[in-house]
């Protein structure tokens, strides 16, 4: 049986939830040193803190005894930041403490207050709750303090942040001095030093090992997009991973709504997250969510704490977090006590150099990616076909009749053919989508010459194209270059020698991304600027003064003024 020196009810609920091994965290409070004593303790999100201070004040609570007397005033309150991880809290030590007959409510803003009372009224053991409810229940003396045991601060830093100092100490003034003091936090600031010395005695600090690398059981990789292509990237992310269930993280709650409409139209069960939802809203999201209802869920930071689903595995920045404390945070709704999982940014080209401090200030390895192709997917489809329960499950005797009838009226090719089909509708279809590429080394800038073909792709020789804008049009290679690799979806590198004439402009792309711009450009395109590739396949003739070596673009603004600047003309002789 794990957790040998545990009550014995708590160690049979975590034997019938699977626990085998302690998480770091849960171990060190569970010591011997650590037994009675106030806690200081920093550990990183998702490494099984619930568990771990409802571990740490068993004894205490317990006191010897394998259940609890009828309910009454409550023995331990536990502070939380948001609504969300306060219910969490509540249904993780619900079912810890299933066996103890421990009577455990939650108070949080966004519920009915009336009912609240009514259940401190009528006692509970443990209470859950937010900072500035539980201040206000105590203003009305619903609460009752005289025989708290234990307090728990949980993610302190968060609720510092989020100015709850006050209600914080508010709280902590008006309950027993005598009590256990545990106070959790993923990074121990000087804040939360001064007011551990102020409501601590003689606090063991605890800080987890190995949590200054990173959460070594998610896998982190940057996904390079085209901006414009964001939506299908997602889209491509899911039917690949094929997660169990999958948050993706929006910076607004005008791009939650808009990504979950898309989805939803798409075909994928999603549901939303964010602040402008009622509580009972995000509940029934929620519960969507761990009943299978919903395999992803589209939400604003408030998800990045206190969303404890055990079958994330798969989480997608859609928008790069604010700073690397918020990308941990998001991150850390999978890969969660134990179990792997994966973090995937989806980062353009402008933000590339930003992403790679950020995951740098956390610590994390990473790898650059491309995006997840239409026939990579359709090939996955293939293989997962054979997983699905319509062929695992025994059949009935009624399918094996269906099945002589059908055999009889078709060969068995249609048959696959149209079982493919139909497994191929419940699924949402995989998008075409472009691989920026790479890019150049940032410390190198390349010189284009004309005369320069070390440039040439091995995948084939380059291809020259036409362009209708000329000297006339006062095109540059300064001015051309961004409206090129914008509409024509490349990268800058890709790109060789330009050369201008008077009415056009002819310019050589690499051949392995020749047959992407001209594809790209066509769609992309207007009916004032047009490009079409050379017929003739060769080098143009250098009858007229090329293109010079070129500084990097200026910006977007210059594909408009080539647009709208109108041909000059020749004055009569």
């Amino acid at each position: 049986m794990p957790f040998p020196t545990l009550p014995a009810p708590l160690a049979r609920a975590l034997t019938a939830r699977d626990y085998e091994d302690p998480t770091p965290v849960q171990s060190a409070v569970i010591e011997a040193a650590a037994q009675g004593r106030d806690l200081l303790v920093s550990a990183q999100t998702g490494s099984g803190k619930t568990v771990a201070y409802g571990l740490a004040f068993a004894e205490t609570l317990l006191d010897g005894a394998e259940r609890f007397g009828p309910a009454g005033a409550p023995l331990a309150l536990v502070i939380a930041p948001t609504r969300e991880l306060a219910l969490q809290v509540e249904r993780e030590l619900s079912w810890l403490y299933a066996e103890t007959g421990a009577r455990v409510i939650s108070c949080v803003g966004g519920m009915d207050p009336r009912r609240e009372s009514r259940q401190l009224n009528d006692g509970a053991h443990i209470v859950v709750g937010t900072p500035g409810r539980l201040r206000d229940h105590l203003e009305r003396r619903n609460l009752a303090t005289q025989d708290l045991r234990a307090v728990v601060l949980d993610e302190a830093d968060e609720m510092l942040d989020l100015g709850f100092r006050d209600d914080l100490e508010f709280i902590l003034s008006v309950t027993p001095k005598e009590r256990r003091t545990l106070l959790f936090s993923a990074t121990l600031p000087k804040a939360i030093a001064t007011l551990a010395e102020r409501y601590q005695n003689d606090a063991l600090r605890i800080a987890v090992k190995g949590q200054e690398r990173g959460h070594s059981d998610i896998t982190y990789k940057a996904i390079r997009v085209v901006p414009r292509e964001l939506e299908h990237v997602v889209v491509n992310t899911l039917r690949f991973m094929d997660a169990p269930t999958a948050i993706i993280f929006c910076n607004t709650r005008n791009a939650v709504r808009h990504l979950q409409a898309v989805l939803t139209e798409r075909g994928f069960s999603a549901v939303a997250l964010s602040g402008e939802l009622g509580q009972g809203e995000r509940n029934a999201a929620l519960q969507a969510l761990r009943d299978g209802r919903a395999k992803v869920c589209v939400a604003t930071d408030v998800a990045a704490r206190g969303i404890d689903l055990p079958t994330v595995s798969l989480v997608i920045h859609a928008d790069l977090p604010h700073d690397a404390e918020v990308l941990q945070h998001r991150s850390g709704r999978t890969g969660r006590a134990g179990r792997k999982g994966t973090s995937l940014l989806l980062i353009p080209a402008s933000k590339r150099r930003r992403a790679e401090q950020m995951l740098m200030i956390a610590k994390v390895s990473f790898e650059w990616a491309g995006p997840p192709t239409a026939d990579e997917i359709r090939r996955l489809d293939g293989e997962r076909m054979w997983q699905d329960p319509i062929f695992t499950e025994a059949p009935a005797e009624e399918d094996l009749a269906m099945a002589e009838t059908l055999m009889g009226q078709r060969t068995p090719q249609e048959l696959a053919a149209a079982l493919a089909r139909i497994y191929r509708s419940r699924l949402p279809a995989p998008e075409d989508v472009t691989d920026p590429g790479a890019g150049p080394e940032r410390k190198t800038r390349p010189v284009y010459d004309p005369a320069d073909t070390a440039r040439i792709d091995a995948e084939g020789p380059s291809v020259w194209f036409r362009l209708n804008l000329g000297r006339r049009d006062n095109a540059d290679p300064r001015r051309l270059l961004p409206m090129l690799t914008r509409r024509g979806n490349i990268g800058r590198q890709e790109i060789g020698a330009i050369r201008i004439f008077d009415r056009e402009t002819k310019f050589e792309v690499r051949g392995g991304a020749a047959s992407r711009f001209a594809q790209t450009f066509a769609k992309n395109g207007s009916p004032e600027i047009q490009v079409e590739p050379l017929l003739e396949g060769g080098e143009p003739d250098r009858e007229e003064k090329g293109a010079k070596a070129f500084k990097s673009p200026r910006g977007a603004r210059h594909e408009r003024e080539i647009a709208k600047k109108p041909r000059t003309s020749r004055a009569p002789r």
